[in-house]
């Protein structure tokens, strides 16, 4: 999608409203009762809302937000929190990125960063993918020498369905450049990474 189309799309609420509706209607609800004369359209706004990434663009996120730099250590935003929902069952799972990269001149502002992991979260996602998709984002923003994202996630679909393991959290990583080929640039980063938490403390 390109930035014009991403700047003029508009949502058709009303058409997925109509499938929330029947979806509800299936489960065995009636739509007709009061708490939930609106929720197919609350539904179908809540789901826009959480993939409105699909219609952004990295260049337009970034905003030129580039600066140069002649500092080559290791920059780490820790504890970017998000939200995201599984491609498989569109349940949510939820947790913090941790981002560090080593510049080659350039610096991202800080802020963009945390933007980018919003935009790739708010997608239909499986945390393996996007964890790489943030990564190559910022390698291909910067030009860094190398990056690396760690994301610490809850699944819903493991904690209220399936399985239903309450404390469980899962870890992916990608690294790229300098941290994929440096044993030592690749430790240094992970350990400036807080400690994992359970899912529920």
């Amino acid at each position: 999608m390109s930035n014009s189309d991403t700047a003029n799309f508009i949502p058709d609420y009303n058409a997925v409203a109509e499938h929330y509706a029947q979806i509800i209607a299936k489960a065995g609800e009636d739509l007709t009762r009061d708490g939930l004369l609106d929720t197919p359209m609350r539904a179908a706004k809540a789901f826009g809302y959480l993939t409105r990434g699909y219609h952004q663009d990295l260049a337009t996120v970034a905003n030129d937000a580039i600066f140069d730099s002649d500092n080559p250590e290791l920059v780490l935003v820790q504890n970017i929190e998000f939200y995201s929902l599984c491609e498989h069952h569109l349940l949510p799972f939820y947790g913090v990125a941790h981002v560090g990269y080593l510049p080659n001149g350039k610096v991202l502002g800080l802020s963009k960063v945390a933007r980018i992991v919003d935009m790739y979260a708010r997608r239909l996602q499986i945390q393996e993918n996007l964890t790489k998709q943030i990564a190559t984002a910022i390698e291909s923003l910067t030009g860094c020498r190398g990056v690396a994202v760690v994301m610490d996630a809850s699944h819903m679909c493991m904690m209220m369905r399936g399985v239903g393991k309450q404390q469980s959290t899962t870890r992916t990583t990608s690294m790229l450049g300098e941290f994929a080929q440096n044993t030592q640039a690749r430790q240094e980063f992970l350990e400036a990474l807080p400690r994992r938490k359970p899912a529920f403390g």
